[in-house]
């Protein structure tokens, strides 16, 4: 089985990981377990999701409430209460700026610690650079570049360097509620630009550093960010892509940056460099005269828990990126609960996930592993270069602890054979983890075993952008099947219904995963205001009111969850999500291209692949020439990943009389399923062109 083909239950019926006794009683939330009279998983998920009437500590208030002074958490004014989910007027200047519903409340609107007042920033660098000599000398960061330069930077030196960005951006008229861009390489200095937004109130907007103008440019847009952090590049396979090009046309069609900080990666700074990059005197600033010769010294701002501190983008089915509003409070309490008990993060531990910082799980492993003082591994480039065991040669000569990684990029390692892993002791790892897309067992297998040694957990989670963490997490103390999520996160009150939202009854029945309640990481309705809010995520169940996450799950009978890729048509390419908007809107920006319509298709090594079918103009005709073209372009402009793998020339597209794409239909021809019902069809011959063109 390869790509993202869902795995039937027979083929992973059989545990494959157990957990020694050992192990389990040496883990964070056995520990946990045990304080509060936990007995096994059942009770803790029910105890932490579940109002039990014969249980005071029980229940998703209780467990969220809880968990601030179990994880050692710290709020500059204590909360009012765990949460208020009452209704109420819009709460906040942007709420309103959105457009936001007169009265707000139920799970859609819960308002969590309301009356607290904390800071990210302090949490996770302020108060361990205040405490010691050997607090403030623990190494926050360790980063590998591409060519093998390696960086080791402290938590002292984390808190002087986010001080500085905080006074640069002060100084640029940056305050609370503003919004930042950082369209940045993955360099140490990102955490310190995350962080010295944080300290100063300002609102993060991360941006992949693999998209392409057109991609940065919608998010710069519709952030309206007033300051852009960029690079002048980085390395990729030994050859240096050049960012700030990009960052510059982005702006151009953008509008609104006032200001461009760009870090010197490639060493463009240097009058003797052969690397010759676009400048703007009136807009742009080396990072070294921007950031490096301000103040060290900033006293972090006290927050309200609702106060927003970053925007994150994930791509919708129709339309533009949705805006994810993520709090102080919510991300402070989530990303480092998942770590902990999830990842079980030990304090010698150096955790590493593959990520760049424009994905949530960039933010969601620096927030995570800096609130306990913790260290965290960041590689810049790609993951078989130079050769195919680079991943290997680090966590081996960095002793790494936690290994995160996609499953598109096991099976494209994978395929490498298992040579690369001989002369690598990995043995310094104790957890691996995985997200973005469904498993196939062969490759599930592969990396239990041969990275893990079939002794490390792989903890595979299901979340998203929407929660910057999970919905689905198994638990480090569980036995494993092959491909499983395990079961609902900590605190998380997820379900598996029908369409009429009811909990399936039978074993192994697939249906629609669901959270019942909120959690306090859940997105503060979007940037755009409620009304796309209401209709992307709680309009499917409206009584009770549901969150539709948009995926199939499946519970077997020995309680294992597994999901079986999206009910809706997002596209999941190597675990980056783009809607087919998106790919569609690119291509129609060619000028021989009349009609678009993006489809995905199942990929032994992405999971899922971009299949473009295309309608041209009069008068224009077919070559492979012009293929390529419209493949090149979707990449410049939505970035390499979302290139399509193919594109094909149609004539007509199946449409409804009222003129809609049935994109179910062109899905369905090109995969070889059953079209279904094609009654509302206006023009039947377009299915033959369809098949035609395959």
């Amino acid at each position: 089985m390869s790509g993202n083909t869902s795995p039937s239950l027979e083929d992973i019926d059989e545990i494959a990981h157990e957990p020694s006794r050992e192990f389990v009683e040496s883990t964070n939330v056995f520990e946990f377990m045990q304080a509060y009279g936990i007995d096994d998983y059942e009770e803790l998920i029910e105890r932490t999701t579940t109002k039990l009437a014969d249980e005071p500590e029980s229940g998703v208030d209780w467990f969220w409430d809880e968990l601030v002074d179990y994880l050692g958490i710290e709020f500059y004014e204590a909360y009012d209460e765990v949460r208020d989910d009452s209704e109420s007027e819009a709460r906040s200047a942007s709420e309103q700026r959105a457009g936001s519903s007169a009265t707000r409340g139920g799970p859609q609107f819960t308002d969590w610690y309301p009356g607290g007042e904390l800071n990210i920033a302090h949490n996770v660098v302020d108060r361990h650079a205040a405490v010691d000599e050997e607090r403030r000398n623990k190494v926050a960061t360790i980063w590998e570049g591409e060519d093998g330069e390696v960086r080791e930077v402290t938590y002292h030196e984390l808190h002087r360097q986010s001080n500085q960005v905080a006074n640069a951006l002060e100084a640029r008229g940056i305050g609370t509620g503003d919004t930042v861009g950082l369209y940045m390489p993955m360099v140490p200095e990102v955490v310190s630009i995350l962080y010295g937004c944080f300290k100063v109130g300002a609102i993060a907007v991360p941006i992949f550093s693999g998209f392409g103008v057109d991609a940065a440019a919608t998010r710069i847009a519709d952030a309206e960010c007033s300051v852009l952090f960029t690079g002048d590049g980085f390395y990729r396979r030994g050859d240096p892509v050049f960012l700030k090009s990009a960052a510059d046309e982005a702006i151009e069609e953008a509008g609104h940056v006032e200001h461009t900080i760009v870090f010197d990666r490639l060493g463009s700074s240097d009058e003797r460099s052969e690397h010759e990059i676009p400048w703007d005197d009136d807009r742009d600033e080396w990072w070294a005269n921007a950031v490096e010769m301000r103040d060290d010294d900033y006293e972090t701002k006290s927050l309200p828990s609702s106060q927003e501190s970053m925007l994150l983008y994930s791509s919708g089915t129709t339309g533009k990126p949705k805006g994810i509003v993520h709090t102080h409070a919510g991300v402070q309490v989530q990303c480092p609960k998942e770590v902990y008990f999830g990842m079980d993060l030990k304090p010698a531990d150096r955790f590493f996930w593959v990520s760049d910082i424009g994905w949530m799980m960039g933010p969601w492993s620096l927030i995570g592993t800096h609130t306990f003082g913790d260290t965290v591994f960041m590689y810049e480039g790609a993951p078989d270069y130079p050769d195919p065991d680079r991943f290997w040669e680090m966590i081996d000569r960095h002793d790494l602890t936690q290994f995160g990684i996609s499953p598109t990029a096991i099976r494209a390692l994978r395929k490498h054979g298992d040579d690369w892993l001989e002369g690598h002791d990995l043995s310094s790892l104790r957890v691996l983890g995985s997200t973005g897309e469904p498993w196939d067992p062969e490759s599930w297998h592969w990396f239990h075993e041969r990275v893990g040694d079939g002794e490390c957990p792989i903890i595979n989670i299901s979340g998203g952008t929407e929660i910057c963490g999970c919905f689905l997490m198994p638990m480090p103390t569980e036995p494993l099947k092959p491909c499983t999520l395990g079961g609902p996160g900590l605190g998380m009150d997820i379900d598996i219904v029908d369409r009429e939202g009811n909990s399936v009854k039978e074993d192994n029945e697939r249906g629609y995963l669901v959270a019942r309640d909120s959690c306090p990481s859940m997105t503060k309705s979007l940037w755009s205001g409620d009304e796309r809010y209401l209709n992307e995520y709680w309009s499917t169940f409206e009584d009770p009111p549901l969150w539709d996450h948009g995926d199939w799950a499946q519970k077997d009978a020995d309680g294992f969850w597994f999901l079986h890729g999206r009910a809706d048509d997002t596209l999941n390419v190597a675990g980056r999500k783009v809607g087919p908007a998106e790919v569609e809107g690119a291509l129609i920006d060619h000028e021989a291209v009349n009609q678009a319509a993006a489809i995905g298709a199942p990929d032994d090594t992405t999971g899922t692949a971009v299949v473009a079918y295309v309608v041209l103009e009069d008068g224009v005709a077919e070559s492979d020439d012009l293929r390529e073209e419209l493949r090149a372009q979707v990449g410049a402009e939505l970035g390499k990943p979302f290139r399509p793998r193919e594109v094909l020339f149609v004539d007509a597209f199946p449409k409804t009389q009222s003129g809609k794409i049935i994109r179910r239909a062109i899905q369905a021809t090109y995969t070889g399923e059953d079209l279904g019902d094609m009654s509302s069809i206006e023009n039947p011959a377009a299915l033959e062109d369809l098949e035609d063109a395959r």
